[in-house]
């Protein structure tokens, strides 16, 4: 991969009005295939058609729209289907939700097409104009397609910026080092900083006037085969530390059953005390067990966990059984709130009081579906989504070198990590944090960040921009304790003046004034780790956005966003006749998009440059 290094001095201002325009592009959001299903769908509107008048292609038209629109298609299939004879909504209603919670046999919306072929409407000619090349991302072109009736090819989804990988830890450049496509590289990143989030339990911060740890959930969502099986790798990055524990509790366990046989032989002796048993030490949580075994897990653990699975489905069926849906735990859990359950074997209720649980999934698009059943399930916003690209590239399997296995090679990073975690483990109280311009410029971006994408996607999809926040203060909490690798050992009594001389890694030694607190150590983000987070946080809160698009929408069931559309649609720069024009097109009153463009301009999309003059930011 070519990784071109940047200055952070470029990048970071004093002065927060000149990066206000440092928002990522919206053109990760769905939008081509939308407007050629509003497109068609006008035609058939205008010519009162009905291009579905037998069972077999009504039933195929429910499938197309399903797969290319999921819940969003279900406005669309109703325009469509109105104008047969013996229409009726609530059929409608019943025959799209069964074809949504199938997997549609392979039919595309190219079905659609060849439909509305047959009926006569002419489906080569756009009623809109095209997305702007402004909003296709530099470095992922996004393939247009043709005007000719065929399917639009699917859209690529940002990866992160090759010009951060020189600038990670050492630690995070060696695993990324084995990566062979940038999405590769982004799996072995992102999935490395959850697992290793599971064990800092030791260091926190205060975010929201709030104790936090370093707790990420992720789901990277792909198609069969696209390659999200690599994530297997960055289980082995914290292997050691679960084999520890597993051996750790059968040495207790072989103890507990000598001292029950111990006691069961001096039962009479007043004096023998009963042996408890030991608490069940483990890293890894199963996802298919049940609430009470997560939560006690957890427990015995200190509140620590980490849940890894490849298959998202796994969860998502445990939560729809009887004892196993922890989806409200699971929330919880995300803020370190408490969580509280009862015991079955001995009635005992029990309070997990601050649970650190991080968790890895993946699985297809429908899982993600299956598990977030819709937008505002208050799951989807405590994850980072990460979507795939899938590429009709056949990579060669034999250019690793045949001598060199990847498992032992993240076997060797999970012992250079476990050696690393077994120093750190001794410092008990670790308080990271953000200098205060960093902490100005991080309010600015998410402060606009708000703004510009409720004004885009509505209020629906403020909390995920606000828990993105607290997502990023994360991953440049782990940022910045990895940079401790690089700096040598740190003991719980002293700091080597190295470690403050070093222009990556600031950190100071505290005294704490509280007397029942123990030492505590001061852990300052440097701007190094703070751009890395807030660059991949750039690329994240794109993916989120692609995902949210695609899950039910409890609150308005409108297919497409007119406010969505209207800025997707406008060219880069454009005058009040054009925007009026792109409206009409849309179907959009001449005062609502007047009102429209005032917002953009409020909301920072848009820059006017002159009475009536308009320009997009980037």
């Amino acid at each position: 991969m070519n990784k071109k290094k940047f200055n952070p001095q470029d990048w970071a201002t004093d002065n927060p009005s000149q990066s206000q325009n440092s928002l990522p592009p919206l053109q990760s959001l769905k939008s081509l295939p939308s407007l050629k299903i509003e497109e068609i769908t006008q035609k058939v509107e205008a010519v009162a058609t009905d291009i579905a008048p037998n069972y077999p292609d009504w039933r195929d038209l429910a499938f197309a729209l399903a797969d290319t629109l999921g819940e969003s298609g279900r406005p669309y299939y109703h325009r469509l289907s109105r104008f047969y004879p013996g229409y009726s909504e609530k059929e409608t209603n019943t025959q799209y939700t069964a074809c949504l919670n199938s997997h549609g046999n392979g039919i595309t919306i190219k079905t659609l097409y060849h439909l509305a072929k047959q009926a006569g409407i002419n489906t080569s000619v756009p009623t809109v104009p095209k997305v702007p090349q402004n909003l296709i991302n530099p470095a992922n072109p996004k393939n247009q397609g043709s005007d000719n009736g065929e399917e639009p090819d699917t859209e690529l989804l940002p990866t992160l910026p090759n010009s951060i990988f020189p600038l990670l830890p050492n630690f995070l450049q060696q695993i990324t080092a084995h990566a062979n496509s940038p999405e590769n590289a982004d799996l072995l990143l992102l999935g490395s900083l959850v697992v290793i989030s599971a064990c800092l339990s030791n260091v926190w911060g205060i975010y929201g006037g709030v104790t936090v740890f370093p707790n990420l959930f992720l789901f990277v969502s792909a198609q069969a085969s696209a390659g999200k099986g690599r994530l297997s790798l960055c289980r082995r990055l914290v292997e050691p530390i679960h084999r520890q524990l597993r051996i750790q509790n059968k040495q207790e366990q072989e103890e507990y059953r000598r001292q029950q046989v111990e006691y069961a032989a001096n039962k009479k002796n007043p004096d023998a005390e009963q042996p408890q048993e030991p608490p069940l030490r483990a890293l890894f949580i199963p996802a298919n067990s049940s609430a009470t075994a997560i939560f006690q897990i957890l427990n015995d653990n200190a509140g620590v966990g980490l849940m890894f699975e490849t298959e998202g489905d796994t969860l998502a069926q445990t939560f729809k059984s009887e004892h196993g849906n922890y989806s409200d735990g699971f929330r919880k859990a995300f803020h370190h709130e408490k969580i509280s359950y009862l015991r079955r074997k001995d009635r005992e209720y029990v309070t997990l009081e601050v649970p650190k649980l991080s968790a890895l999934l993946s699985g297809t698009p429908r899982q993600v579906q299956t598990l977030i059943p819709d937008a505002e399930n208050g799951l989807f916003s405590r994850f980072i989504f990460y979507c795939m690209n899938v590429h009709l590239q056949w990579i060669d399997v034999f250019a690793q070198n045949e001598n060199e296995s990847l498992d032992i090679c993240f076997d060797q990073l999970g012992d250079q990590f476990f050696d690393f975690y077994q120093q750190l483990s001794q410092i008990e109280n670790i308080r990271f944090s953000l200098s205060k311009k960093q902490q100005t410029t991080f309010n600015h971006y998410f402060e606009q960040a708000q703004q510009q994408y409720c004004e885009l996607l509505g209020s629906d999809y403020i909390g995920t921009i606000r828990r993105l926040g607290l997502i990023t203060f994360r991953i440049a909490t782990i940022l910045t304790v990895l940079r401790v690798m690089e700096t040598g050992h740190i003991s719980s009594h002293e700091i080597h003046k190295s470690h403050i001389s070093n222009p990556n890694f600031q950190i100071s030694y505290l005294k704490s004034h509280i007397p029942n607190l123990n030492t505590q150590y001061a852990l300052l983000c440097s701007d190094t780790d703070f751009q890395i987070s807030m660059e991949i946080l750039k690329v994240l809160i794109q993916h989120s956005a692609y995902v949210f698009r695609q899950l039910p929408i409890v609150t308005h069931t409108k297919a497409v966003n007119p406010k969505f559309l209207l800025f997707q649609v406008l060219p880069d720069q454009f005058d009040r006749a054009k925007y009026i024009e792109v409206a009409t097109q849309l179907q959009i009153p001449e005062s609502t998009a007047n009102k429209q463009i005032t917002r953009y301009v409020n909301a920072g999309l848009l820059t006017r440059q002159a009475h009536g003059y308009y320009k997009k930011e980037q």
